[in-house]
């Protein structure tokens, strides 16, 4: 019997997630959630938010005074907070929708897998690194009027595929910890969107009537 096990668990697949989650979403979902742990998913978050935070400064007028290695300091410190509050949410709301499915995941599922999501990001490291320490000025500043650095359009071309391919990295995840079809995942993240959305729309009207009242006293 021990020998049985043995030869189980020799014979299970080994998974890298930061190279199979980019052809293989569910199958690197489904080993997240079954092999890895909470800590390993946090892991995950820490390196691929450090590229996620680092593409947000674009324009971040905020931070011009700021010199490219504390920006880069920063980056790497807040990562772990970034990601943890961001996927935890995702999780969460995942979670929730995906039971108006018929979702048979639970919330640690979809945090673990969740955390996926942050491994594409990971590319743009090298890009904005070379922005940020080769022109801080392009990069930060919205008035900017120079030449462009070589490495902006790189930069904005992988931000974009990047950022499609978490999309696409999700509602596999999502599909694979519920064991829901890929339109059921796609609805289960995108309805909260939509709601958010309406959220935000109703709550910045009530805002800027408000404003406008005020104003007109």
């Amino acid at each position: 019997m021990e020998n049985f096990n043995d030869t189980q668990k020799e014979e299970r697949p080994k998974v890298n997630p930061f190279i199979s989650v980019w052809l293989h979403p569910k199958q690197t979902a489904r080993y997240m959630i079954n092999e890895k742990s909470i800590g390993f998913a946090i892991l995950i978050m820490s390196i691929g938010y450090i590229g996620s935070i680092m593409s947000g400064l674009t324009d971040s007028e905020f931070f011009t005074d700021l010199s490219p290695w504390l920006l880069a300091l920063l980056c790497v410190i807040f990562a772990p907070i970034a990601g943890i509050i961001g996927t935890a949410i995702s999780a969460l709301i995942t979670w929730l929708f995906g039971k108006l499915f018929k979702g048979t995941g639970t919330y640690s599922d979809l945090f673990k897998g969740l955390s996926l999501t942050a491994v594409p990001f990971i590319v743009l490291i090298p890009f904005y690194l070379i922005w940020l320490f080769t022109s801080p000025e392009s990069l930060l500043d919205p008035n900017f009027m120079g030449s462009l650095p070589w490495v902006f359009w790189p930069a904005i071309l992988a931000s974009i595929v990047v950022t499609i391919w978490s999309l696409v990295i999700s509602v596999g995840v999502v599909a694979e910890a519920h064991q829901i079809s890929n339109w059921m995942a796609f609805f289960t993240i995108f309805i909260p969107g939509i709601i958010l959305f309406i959220l935000f729309f109703v709550l910045f009207f009530i805002i800027l009537v408000g404003i406008i009242g005020v104003g007109m006293m």
